[in-house]
């Protein structure tokens, strides 16, 4: 059975990079299609860049894909490398003509949900809740990025289980996945377990390169895992994404939820929107079924309670997480509690949460209007 060209050109329009997902055809990586009389098909495919973390991958997709055209009775790939000009038409056709980019999440039309997960101090679970929450979303089928600008602190790599790095192709930033969520950290840019030492201004740029640099594609939720407290990149978030919210998270404990409140409080200032509570470490459920309140109680329905009159808007609880072995031994081997042990309470828990703020509806309620009041002039 003679194959033919179109046949394995539709093929390859199914084939999508892996980073950028996109069909490779739409991005021009399809150098060459060559069939031989055999059957026998030859594709040539032009990677990004020469050290292409993701080339067997493409490999293997573009195999499977032409492979199972019908008459196909063996496929061999050639890879090659794009050239400058290529690279700087393929950013043209994803970025535009921008000479500087922009921050796709702060523009008046985006549609992506923007959530800063935040807390007054560390050590109460803001990046075990921040993962947990990505990874349950993305298994909503949602398109979902965490963003770890926790700079000196960053977890978020380990938390996830990838050690792979960003790929760049021209100005443009292409974040690892992991479980079917887009990363970036600083981490992924400094060597072994460097400490970063960064005062405000670096903190600033980094933030606005991870970004505006990144290529994160069309995202339905972004989630940024902030340093404790209300320093200087929880001002730089306020800034440069004015429309994103926050999400507190503290434990039981009632000192530790009068810090949770004062970072909460700093939606009063930047005019954010606060989206709820989450209390972590709420209790440790012993064998037989009773609730052992290590960290006190009260804590994150004491917050929400503060944060709403202080707001005079309803700033719900919107979950508990019981302690669990398993959620701590799940951020060191990289696998999210709600994909290891879906079943444990803490995971439905989680789930129940990413289900309310992804679930969410758009509207203008918490939006900047740019509006300014007036005051009507008396009448005469």
């Amino acid at each position: 059975m003679d194959v033919s060209e179109a046949a394995v050109r539709a093929a390859l329009a199914q084939v999508h990079d892996p980073e950028i997902h996109r069909p490779i055809t739409e991005l021009g990586m399809v150098k060459d299609v060559a069939i031989a009389a055999d059957g026998t098909v030859n594709v040539a495919i032009w990677l990004t860049v020469a050290g292409c973390p993701m080339r067997a991958t493409i490999t293997n997709r573009v195999r499977e894909a032409v492979g199972g055209v019908s008459g196909v009775r063996a496929v061999a790939v050639e890879l090659d490398v794009m050239s400058d000009a290529q690279r700087a038409e393929l950013r043209r056709s994803l970025r535009g003509d921008a000479k500087e980019p922009t921050i796709p999440f702060a523009e008046p039309g985006s549609l992506t949900k923007v959530y800063c997960v935040a807390s007054g101090k560390g050590g109460v679970g803001k990046s075990s809740v921040t993962v947990n929450l990505a990874a349950a979303m993305a298994v909503r089928g949602l398109s979902v990025g965490v963003l770890d600008a926790d700079v000196y602190g960053h977890s978020v790599p380990r938390m996830l289980g990838t050690t792979d790095r960003p790929t760049k192709v021209e100005d443009m930033i292409m974040p690892p996945q992991a479980h079917g969520v887009k990363v970036i950290s600083i981490g992924m840019f400094t060597q072994g377990n460097t400490p970063v030492t960064w005062r405000g201004p670096m903190l600033h740029r980094a933030l606005r390169q991870f970004l505006a640099d990144v290529f994160w594609g069309d995202l339905d939720v972004l989630l940024l895992d902030l340093p404790p407290g209300t320093g200087d990149v929880a001002i730089s978030c306020a800034q440069l994404i004015p429309n994103a919210e926050i999400l507190i998270v503290t434990t039981p404990q009632l000192a530790a939820a009068e810090v949770a409140e004062r970072a909460g409080s700093i939606a009063l200032q930047t005019r954010q929107r606060l989206v709820g509570v989450v209390e972590n470490m709420s209790w440790l459920e012993l064998p037989g079924g009773a609730r052992m309140e290590i960290f006190g109680t009260g804590g994150g329905q004491a917050v929400s309670h503060s944060l709403s009159t202080a707001l005079g808007a309803d700033i719900p609880l919107l979950g508990q997480i019981p302690l669990d072995a398993a959620l701590r031994q799940a951020g060191d081997d990289g696998i999210p509690l709600v994909l290891s042990h879906p079943e444990t309470a803490a995971a439905k828990t989680l789930v129940r949460v990413a289900e309310r703020l992804s679930t969410r509806a758009r509207g203008l309620a918490g939006l900047s209007l740019n509006i300014s009041p007036v005051r009507r002039p008396a009448a005469s």
